[in-house]
C-alpha cells in the first residue's frame, strides 16, 4: 500500500478534514478530525466495523464537534487509507489483528494526538469488540464507552479444552453441521468470511463492488422491510436459520450472491437518502483498491480463536465505566448471538445507563439514523459528566 492521500474536503462535511497520525504501533493511520480547534477540549474516538471506513461516522462527526468536542474517526487497522498493515494476504500473521493490539492502536493514536485519557470511546459493528476492551482494559484512558449494533457479553471464559472455536459461540454442538443439514442448508457468515475465497468472491465479484456494497448496506437497513429482528433462544441451527440469509448465509452462495438478491431497485437507490451513490463511491473506492482481505482478518481471528487464551486473561472481569448500547430497531445485529444483549446488561456492564434501539434504523445507525444517535449520544455524554 503506497497511497497517502488525504481525501478531498469536496466530500466531507464542513469542518471534517483528512489527516495522517503516526499512531506509534506500526501504523500511519488515516483519520476524519473535527472540533481540533482550540485546546483542552473532550476527546471522543469513533470506530467503525465492516465493511465500513471512518467515512461511516460522517454524519455525527460534526455535530458532536459543535457541541464541543474533539471527534477522531480512524480507518483501522486493514481499512481505508490507513498504512502500514498490508499488503495483507490469506495467510497473512494475524497477530497484529489480535484484538489487545488494536486496543494498543487506539491508544497509541490517542497519545499521538497528545492526550493521556478521553471522553468516551464509541464502537459500531466490530468497532464496539475495540471499544468493549479499550473500557475493560484501560478504563484510566476511556473515561465513557457506546457500542452501537454488537452487543459485547464479556472476555472468554476459562477453559480446559482445546477449543477450535470461540467459546462464547457454545461451540458443544458442531453448529455448521448441523445448519448444513437444514431443509434449507445453510452457513454462518463469520466462517463464510473466515474462508480463502471471500475477498475474491467479493472484490471480483460480477456485479462489481459498487453494486455489491449497495446490496448489502440496503439488506442489513430498515430499508429492507424484512428486517425484523427479535430474540433467539439458542444457539442451535433451527434458531439461527431465522435469520437473514446476509447472517446465515444459503449453503452455496457467496455474499455477492447472496444480498444481490435484494439488490434495491433504481427508484429506492435514488430515494436513498443516508447513503447516496456519490457517498456509496468513496466506499467502492477504498474497498476497489485495498480489497476486504484487511477487515476478513477480524473475522478469521475470531473464528480460529487466535487470540482466545490470551483474553482469558481477563475472564470475569467487568466493564464499570458508563456505558450504553445504540442500535436501530430493525437491526439483527443485536440479537444474533442469543442471550448477548442481555448478558451484557445483567452481568459484564456494571453502569450502563441506557439501552437505546432507534426506530428507522438498521445496522447502519449512525448514517441511517444520524440526528437521533447524535442525539442520544449527547445526552448520554451530558448526563454522566464527560466534559
Amino acid at each position: 500500500m503506497t497511497l497517502q492521500i488525504p481525501y478531498d474536503t469536496s466530500v466531507l462535511p464542513v469542518g471534517v478534514r483528512s489527516r495522517f497520525i503516526d499512531n506509534t504501533n506500526g501504523l500511519l493511520m488515516h483519520v476524519l478530525e473535527a472540533g481540533y480547534e482550540g485546546s483542552n477540549k473532550p476527546v471522543i474516538l469513533l470506530l467503525h466495523g465492516f465493511p465500513e471506513l471512518a467515512y461511516s461516522w460522517r454524519k455525527i462527526i460534526p455535530t458532536l464537534a459543535t457541541a464541543g468536542f474533539h471527534v477522531i474517526a480512524p480507518d483501522l487497522r486493514g481499512y481505508g487509507r490507513t498504512l502500514g498493515w498490508g499488503p495483507v494476504g490469506f495467510d497473512s500473521d494475524l497477530t497484529p489483528f489480535n484484538l489487545l493490539n488494536t486496543v494498543r492502536d487506539a491508544i497509541g493514536l490517542i497519545n499521538a494526538l497528545g492526550h493521556e485519557k478521553i471522553a468516551g470511546v464509541v464502537g459500531h459493528d466490530y468497532g464496539a469488540s475495540v471499544a468493549a476492551w479499550c473500557a475493560l482494559v484501560r478504563p484510566d484512558i476511556f473515561n465513557r464507552c457506546v457500542l452501537m449494533s454488537a452487543p459485547f457479553d464479556g472476555p472468554p471464559k476459562i477453559s480446559t479444552e482445546k477449543d477450535t472455536e470461540v467459546p462464547s459461540l457454545e461451540n458443544k454442538i458442531d453448529i455448521h453441521q448441523s445448519m448444513r443439514e437444514l431443509a434449507r442448508p445453510r452457513k454462518h457468515y463469520h466462517w463464510y468470511y473466515s474462508t480463502e475465497p471471500a475477498n475474491s468472491d467479493m472484490t471480483q465479484c460480477p456485479q462489481g463492488i459498487h453494486k455489491f456494497l449497495r446490496a448489502y448496506y440496503h439488506h442489513k437497513s430498515a430499508d429492507w422491510k424484512a428486517n425484523k429482528p427479535h430474540k433467539l433462544h439458542a444457539w442451535i441451527a433451527s434458531e439461527l436459520e431465522k435469520m437473514p440469509t446476509y447472517y446465515i448465509m444459503d449453503l452455496d452462495d457467496t455474499m455477492p450472491q447472496a444480498v444481490g438478491k435484494e439488490m434495491p431497485s433504481r427508484a429506492e437507490i435514488d430515494a436513498n437518502s443516508w447513503l447516496t451513490d456519490n457517498e456509496l463511491a468513496i466506499y467502492a473506492e477504498e474497498y476497489t483498491r485495498n480489497g476486504f482481505q484487511g477487515g476478513l482478518n477480524w473475522y478469521r481471528r475470531g473464528t480460529t480463536g487466535f487470540d482466545t487464551k490470551e483474553l482469558e486473561i481477563f475472564s470475569g472481569k467487568t466493564i464499570d465505566i458508563p456505558s450504553c448500547f445504540i442500535s436501530g430497531s430493525s437491526d439483527w445485529g443485536v440479537f444474533q448471538r442469543p442471550g448477548a444483549a442481555e448478558r451484557m446488561q445483567d452481568k459484564v456492564f456494571t453502569n450502563m445507563n441506557d439501552f437505546h434501539l432507534i426506530p428507522g434504523a438498521g445496522h447502519w445507525v449512525q448514517q441511517e439514523q444520524p440526528d437521533e444517535t447524535s442525539k442520544l449520544l449527547l445526552e448520554f455524554l451530558d448526563k454522566t459528566n464527560a466534559k
